[in-house]
């Protein structure tokens, strides 16, 4: 199995295991061809993101048993959209991100610069 690095060109670690989260729920921020969304920005959600995802379609907040999906609350961290977080830096909502689970796929649609400002 190949090694998964992350931004800083490490091994990627963890993001989280309660909720579970990534696209592969696995709970770490990992890619792939089926991931379209680019589920890769390890992040610490706030009620200002959410309350902004939702406005932009995406409500990550409300329960989906169907998916297994338990809704999330402030605190919780989430593999999110790079593009999407994206999204959320330039409209000042981003929320802050655990950059040794943040994958290096990341760097193709936010830059090291933007994603240390808002580093735990």
């Amino acid at each position: 199995m190949a090694v998964i690095k992350n931004v800083l060109g490490e091994n990627l670690e963890l993001c989280c295991s309660s909720p579970i989260t990534g696209f592969y729920r696995d709970g770490f921020c990992q890619t792939g061809d089926r991931d379209i969304g680019v589920h890769v920005i390890c992040a610490e959600v706030t009620d200002e993101f959410l309350a902004y995802t939702k406005s932009q379609g995406n409500d990550l907040g409300t329960p989906v048993p169907m998916f297994n999906f338990p809704g999330l609350k402030a605190g919780d961290r989430w593999c999110l959209c790079a593009s999407r977080w994206k999204e959320a830096l330039d409209a000042g909502v981003a929320p802050l991100v655990d950059l040794a689970a943040t994958h290096e796929a990341a760097l193709k649609i936010v830059t090291i610069e933007e994603l240390k400002q808002y580093a735990i």
